[in-house]
């Protein structure tokens, strides 16, 4: 009686481990085919297009509320699921997602104009008429700079971008050139606490 409850028993043990193995291959499989968003790509799956820079203002030409759009393309033999839901194979010449560019508020005022008027004409307030503050242009006028400190602090003022346009734009200032970003620190921002040796 003994030899048929063991074949039973690897008989239920062999059925067990096949279904097993089935199902957890067949997991396997699904999640190896599960494909992500386009927009969850790694860097190094996908490359963006270079955005078309206008030569007015020097920001991308489809700039619309401080956000500028740009084409990426997946790298060839990429799978990934487009905006629309279907999953599609890339050969690196299709557009996959669009990603967003942060760009400026430019209205006029160029940079390397303001610097040139704070350095050479600064003493007289040309560089304070320009950037739209006629009173304290004409005070810098009448008292010839502030005797020269006046017209010393707003030139690094002015070319450390700390004093900008009246009409609370940015400057112009090139594409690819000495633009200046503000780093602070708000109730938004996280603060590592410092550790003492």
């Amino acid at each position: 009686m003994a030899f048929p409850r063991r074949r039973l028993f690897s008989l239920r043990t062999i059925s067990l481990g096949v279904l097993f193995y089935c199902t957890y291959f067949h997991f396997q499989f699904v999640l190896a085919n599960v494909v992500d968003s386009c927009e969850s790509l790694r860097l190094g799956q996908y490359i963006c297009k270079e955005p078309r820079i206008d030569d007015a203002t020097q920001e991308p030409e489809n700039c619309k509320d401080m956000i500028a759009w740009v084409e990426c393309l997946p790298a060839p033999n990429v799978s990934c699921r487009l905006s629309n839901g279907t999953a599609f194979r890339f050969s690196g010449e299709e557009v996959g997602f669009n990603k967003s560019l942060s760009c400026r508020n430019v209205s006029g005022y160029s940079y390397k104009v303001a610097v040139a008027l704070s350095l050479f004409l600064g003493w007289l307030g040309a560089d304070r008429f320009y950037l739209g503050y006629p009173a304290l242009g004409l005070l810098k006028f009448c008292t010839v700079g502030f005797c020269g400190i006046g017209s010393l602090v707003d030139f690094m003022l002015i070319s450390m971008q700390i004093v900008g346009p009246s009409d609370k734009s940015d400057y112009i200032v090139d594409y690819y050139g000495a633009r200046l970003t503000r780093l602070s620190i708000t109730n938004e921002t996280y603060r590592r606490t410092q550790m003492s040796p």
